[in-house]
């Protein structure tokens, strides 16, 4: 099954994209499925208050996710050196993808808020690149840890 560009549904597949990290290397998602969990999550911009608190948060859950054999994966339009200072400032583990143009936000359908603010979204994503959960929720950025673990650990 595949997605329709801008509208990704629970059950779809993932759409592929490839991004660079904060340490400049080029990630593919493909090459990333088949490991275990992906969880993606969305989010506006590094270094403000929602966002520090949604990625200390994973930060301070990435154990449980490893535990359940998932990869926690952050996007913004946030460049690769900014990510860098993001990650390094509050000891980031995991990859910050830097989606400038916008395109892989547009093609996972992410909303924005009041039309202007990138929407924070996180997607499940299990190893065969299956979309299993979708959290949207620009106010709440705890809950979307709280929410990936959940649904990966039901399963």
């Amino acid at each position: 099954m595949s997605a329709k560009k801008g509208n990704v549904q629970v059950g779809e597949h993932a759409p592929a994209f490839t991004l660079h990290a904060q340490d400049g290397a080029a990630v593919n998602l493909e090459d990333l499925l088949g490991k275990g969990w992906i969880v993606l999550y969305f989010y506006p911009k590094d270094d403000t208050p929602g966002c520090t608190t949604e990625a200390c948060s994973f930060r301070d859950s990435y154990e449980a996710f490893k535990d359940v054999g998932a990869e926690v994966i952050g996007v913004s339009s946030d460049s690769a050196d900014s990510h860098q200072r993001f990650a390094a400032r509050y000891h980031l583990p995991f990859l910050l993808l830097s989606d400038e143009k916008g395109a892989v936000r547009k093609l996972y359908g992410v909303p924005t808020t009041m039309g202007i603010l990138p929407g924070r979204v996180t997607y499940v994503i299990d190893k065969e690149g299956i979309v299993r959960h979708i959290f949207n929720d620009m106010f709440n950025s705890p809950k979307h840890i709280t929410e990936a673990l959940r649904v990966i650990q039901s399963v």
